[in-house]
């Protein structure tokens, strides 16, 4: 769990648990603060709103675990309680193997091997395991299985995390003070720092794409992506599909490219073309959200970057508009004005 996560309460494990899934420690210790303070509880987290929730999780990435919390927490307030068994905990939305043993370990102290990168890392080196990764997974885990006790298997599963996170790194390992130094097969064979070995990356495939940008006088055009497949049910702009998709623009009106920004996924890579129009008829998707309310913090990461480029005053000023001479601080009856 990250530094302050406090005790055994399942409903703090699981949820570090869910938020380290792929994500660093550095990276997730905020948004868990947040994520406790706003909601304390896993009812708290049930009752919450599914906007409110992908919002706070913006910036995290793999959005699909928030959708996934959201259906946990409210399948365990519906049940009373998390389950207490790592079967009963793999039975609900977004626990796989891995975070069900994590969870009945350190939350509730079953005897269940818990193997993370970190964990991954320490065997291979302990017992000098050359196969790389990811087809050493099935030895690892049932060597790491011989290592497991019956007795505190919770501090134990933690205290090997903590040894692969903070001594038996991935570079300049502290082999020094590593209480597991005179039983390492790899360092008594000089290959520790070799450990584990993992198989050559496959270059990832170039998508491509369009990102739309429409603004008002003072609003910004936005839509909800799906709930299923990428940045599901995050606020976004409008945009292609990137699969080579060709869908027109949200609404007739002058597109200027201003820029591309790029953005890496777990199975490609994608450069999206950053357009930008002043609206001036209503738009045929997408609604529009006053710059006032606005909040960029809110949108997933790649779609903060096609902001960034197209935002007012970014890339010289938009398209000029006829003045006015309605009085001022009187509010426009036309928004497309």
């Amino acid at each position: 769990m990250p530094p302050g996560a406090g005790g055994a309460d399942p409903y703090r494990v699981w949820l570090s648990e869910v938020m380290l899934q792929q994500t660093t420690v550095a990276a997730v210790k905020s948004y868990f603060e947040r994520f406790t303070s706003l909601w304390p509880t896993v009812q708290d987290l049930a009752a919450a709103e599914d906007a409110r929730v992908m919002a706070e999780w913006a910036g995290l990435g793999y959005y699909a675990r928030a959708r996934n919390l959201l259906a946990c927490a409210r399948a365990v307030a519906a049940r009373g309680g998390f389950p207490d068994t790592r079967a009963g905990l793999a039975a609900l939305p977004g626990i796989g193997a891995y975070t069900s043993a994590a969870i009945a370990a350190i939350a509730f102290d079953r005897p269940e091997t818990v193997v993370d990168g970190n964990v991954e890392r320490v065997v291979a080196r302990l017992f000098a395991v050359e196969t790389p990764l990811p087809g050493a997974k099935p030895r690892l885990v049932a060597l790491a299985e011989t290592l497991t006790p019956q007795a505190r298997p919770g501090d134990f599963a933690q205290a090997m995390m903590d040894l692969g996170a903070t001594i038996c790194t991935p570079r300049s390992s502290a082999c020094g003070i590593c209480p597991l130094v005179l039983h390492c097969d790899a360092r008594r064979l000089g290959i520790a720092a070799d450990l584990p070995r993992k198989a050559p990356k496959k270059p990832k495939p170039l998508r491509q794409g369009t990102v739309w940008i429409g603004l008002t006088a003072d609003a910004v055009l936005v839509e909800t992506r799906p709930d299923r497949g990428l940045l599901g049910g995050t606020l976004a702009f409008p945009s292609t599909g990137w699969d080579g998709s060709d869908l027109p623009p949200p609404a007739p009106a002058d597109w200027q490219e201003v820029g591309l920004v790029r953005h890496v996924f777990t199975h490609f890579a994608l450069e999206l073309t950053v357009m930008r129009a002043r609206l001036t008829a209503p738009p045929e998707r997408g609604t529009l959200s006053p710059l006032g309310a606005f909040d960029p913090g809110a949108l997933p990461g790649l779609m903060r970057k096609a902001w960034a480029v197209a935002r007012p005053g970014a890339n010289g000023p938009m398209q000029a508009r006829p003045a006015t001479t309605r009085p001022a601080g009187e509010p426009s009856p036309n928004p497309y004005e």
